[in-house]
């Protein structure tokens, strides 16, 4: 190790903290930049900051389990691959088909399962095309800037600092060996007087701007350091322009992979949409659910609605009501109540020509039969 070297570093941080501190209580004067570079800079430092919480909300996005997350940042620290997990379709679509084969796979509800199951699954697959899709095209992108672009310009940036502080401190040097030689100069061209106080001052003067001579530099080297400051300053500033000004092609790059992340997320939730929808004909398409579970529905309670006979009918069709109305009485209650529907239903079909065409003929001699609008007959 290079002693020498080590102190001369010591010696310039020293240095370097002294003037930041100075400046920083207002103290020291400073020198400004360009404009249009610490735009550049405040550009940069935006960039970095956005693009960090950008790519730690779209790792939340794809994958909401910090645990997770965290496995995954420390699998990739040590440069290992991270094993598969499944995504929460993936588990409910085990779940539901679990449940179907448990439940009976062949009942209405179990085959709805099965299905269901298989759609989550699917769509469990497309999510694992996203993240994936997402991880490469998008967010690898990002990353690389953070990791290896934002380094480059920190480090730059560090170079400017510092330069910028050393361009302060030899300016700040300078001034003082001016000061120290303007004084030399009035103390050698003031004439001494015969007074005792005069010479005391004198010499403590004299004492004085030597010491501050001692440890000022001279003007010319003073001049000579600031010279060689100013052009390294103005050297770095340039490379750190350069470099800053390279955020508008990393900007570009950011803008296609924001568009390739758009257009997966649509191919997704696209193939999302297909698939429910297709599941959806299906389902409609297929039996009434919650009604057709093979299962007889039986009514124990009769009927006991009254339903009047019209007042205009002929006695065929009249008499085929009683018949119906006699069978029904002579069978068991819920026998007759189904009989005496499906005999009616029949009965219907085939007296509605017979009644309208006896309705038509009659049309002057109206019949009205007392006996059945007093007694209607009961179901």
């Amino acid at each position: 190790m290079d002693i020498t070297r080590l102190a001369v570093d010591a010696g310039a941080f020293i240095n370097r903290a002294v003037q930041y501190t100075e400046e920083a209580l207002g103290q020291a004067e400073k020198t400004e930049l360009d404009s249009r570079l610490e735009s550049l800079l405040d550009r940069a430092e935006s960039t970095k900051t956005w693009t960090d919480k950008i790519i730690s909300q779209t790792e939340t996005l794809l994958q909401p389990n910090p645990g997770a997350r965290l496995e995954d940042r420390l699998y990739k620290g040590l440069d290992w691959s991270a094993p598969q997990r499944p995504t929460p379709q993936e588990l409910l679509s085990e779940n539901m088909i679990n449940a179907a084969l448990e439940l009976g796979q062949h009942t209405p509800y179990g085959s709805t399962l099965i299905k269901c199951g298989e759609l989550e699954r699917q769509i469990g697959m497309a999510n694992k095309k996203l993240i994936q899709s997402t991880s490469i095209n998008f967010l690898s992108p990002l990353r690389m800037f953070t990791d290896e672009e934002c380094p480059v310009i920190q480090n730059e940036r560090r170079q400017l600092v510092n330069k910028w502080l050393d361009l302060d401190i030899a300016k700040s040097r300078l001034r003082k060996a001016q000061e120290v030689e303007n004084e030399a100069r009035g103390l050698n061209a003031d004439p001494l007087g015969e007074d005792y106080v005069a010479h005391v001052s004198y010499m403590f003067s004299f004492l004085r701007v030597r010491w501050q001579k001692m440890w000022a530099q001279e003007v010319s080297q003073a001049e000579m350091e600031l010279r060689i400051c100013q052009s390294l300053f103005d050297r770095q500033s340039e490379i750190t322009r350069l470099l800053l000004e390279g955020i508008n092609p990393t900007h570009a790059a950011h803008l296609r992979s924001l568009v390739d992340f758009v257009e997966a997320q649509a191919s997704y939730y696209a193939q999302c949409y297909q698939l429910t929808q297709d599941l959806r004909m299906q389902l409609a398409s297929g039996p009434s659910l919650g009604y057709n579970n093979n299962w007889p529905l039986e009514t124990n309670e009769p009927s006991t609605r009254n339903l009047p006979i019209a007042t205009i009918q002929p006695l065929a069709a009249c008499g085929s009501l009683i018949t119906n109305h006699t069978t029904c009485q002579s069978l068991p209650t819920n026998q007759a109540n189904s009989l005496s529907l499906v005999t009616n239903q029949a009965s219907d079909d085939s007296t509605a020509n017979e009644t309208w065409t006896a309705i038509s003929t009659s049309s002057q001699a109206m019949v009205t039969p007392r006996a059945f609008t007093s007694n209607p007959v009961t179901l």
